[in-house]
């Protein structure tokens, strides 16, 4: 059986080339004569291998020098945690929920002080994107908050909140390094990897300077303190170092397919074929509001449970494989993320018509 077409919405789909070359690199990196996976965090290969990858995330995204790149463990997850514990000078933040996991983080948040949610889409099952442009900011708030590619429900902020001078920290997840981004906009730009960057262990925080203090909330533990990483960077302690080196990769390779601007028009391809064939179809129907809809990760239905229990089965044997929809709510998902090829859209969308033909 060869490689199949994953639409899994992470741990998800990687280059093939990208994967090739550690393949190659598996018992020898570059003469050194041990894998990536054996070697210190403290060698000079290493070294190499993480300031590097440092520089091109900087290249790509344009990260200002006043922002530190921190390759940290423990997903995103551990980042609704950390960003309280480290930015809730006054006790006080506003969170905008558009999903599962800013619900999270938002409850996570509510253990160290106050959270107000000053926007919301739950009234209709996190289906569109609330309007951001006047919020009721609080006016202590330390920070506000948002997930900006929703990965369950295929959502995306196309604007940012107007914050009202406050800090915007955004959880980018599933949008990482997609389209390119205005780094300057946030305080804090953050995401688990495993989603459209590399495979799954490792969280990378952009952070501005100014925001990473030594003024943190009493019991902050050592290893959820920006200040701590920043300061060691990032190699405080034994870092998850096969996971930097394969996002090391993935950076060269976007850069080799013409960077992020690239990368935006190419997923905007897959997408629009993708949307305007549910626009069309007579048995599926997208569920997001159009103006809203992410490029990243398409949601969608048929209506009846069974039938779409039935599709995710033949689809599955005609190798395409994790169509089906999140635990929370059903349906099918097809997450097209950087590494999913045009060719891997068009057989879904055939294969799609081909099922609509038959019931």
């Amino acid at each position: 059986m060869g490689r199949v077409y994953n639409f899994s919405a992470g741990p998800a789909v990687l280059p093939e080339e990208v994967l090739k070359e550690a393949a190659e690199e598996m018992l020898d990196y570059r003469g050194c004569g041990m894998s990536v996976m054996e070697m210190s965090h403290r060698s000079k290969a290493f070294q190499e291998i993480i300031q590097e990858a440092e520089q091109d995330i900087r290249d790509l995204m344009g990260i200002p020098d006043n922002y530190k790149v921190l390759f940290l463990q423990g997903g995103a997850s551990t980042q609704f945690a950390m960003i309280p514990m480290n930015l809730m000078k006054n006790r006080v933040a506003d969170y905008i929920v558009t999903g599962q996991w800013a619900k999270k983080a938002c409850q996570e948040a509510q253990k160290y002080g106050k959270v107000n949610v000053v926007a919301s889409s739950a009234d209709k099952t996190f289906s569109y994107i609330p309007d951001c442009s006047d919020l009721p900011i609080s006016p202590d708030a330390d920070y506000v908050y948002i997930c900006e590619n929703n990965t369950i429900y295929g959502t995306k902020f196309k604007t940012l909140p107007n914050t009202k001078g406050k800090t915007l920290v955004a959880d980018v997840s599933s949008c990482f390094l997609s389209e390119p981004v205005d780094v300057t906009k946030y305080g804090v730009i953050y995401g688990g990897v495993q989603k459209n960057v590399g495979p799954a262990g490792v969280a990378i925080t952009i952070i501005r300077e100014d925001l990473i203090t030594e003024d943190v909330l009493p019991g902050t533990p050592t290893m959820l303190n920006y200040k701590v990483h920043a300061d060691a960077k990032s190699l405080y302690n034994t870092p998850p170092c096969y996971g930097i080196y394969i996002c090391g990769k993935v950076f060269k390779w976007l850069k080799k397919m013409g960077g992020l601007k690239v990368m935006k028009e190419r997923n905007e391809k897959k997408a629009a074929l993708l949307y305007d064939y549910l626009d069309h179809s007579q048995l599926f129907q997208g569920t997001v509001v159009p103006k809203d809809r992410s490029l990243m990760n398409v949601p969608f239905v048929t209506g009846n449970a069974e039938l779409d229990a039935e599709f995710i089965k033949e689809a599955k044997a005609a190798g395409l494989e994790n169509l089906g929809g999140h635990r929370t709510v059903g349906g099918m998902r097809a997450s097209i993320y950087n590494a999913m090829p045009y060719e891997g859209v068009e057989k879904l969308v055939a294969f799609m018509k081909e099922f609509e033909e038959k019931h």
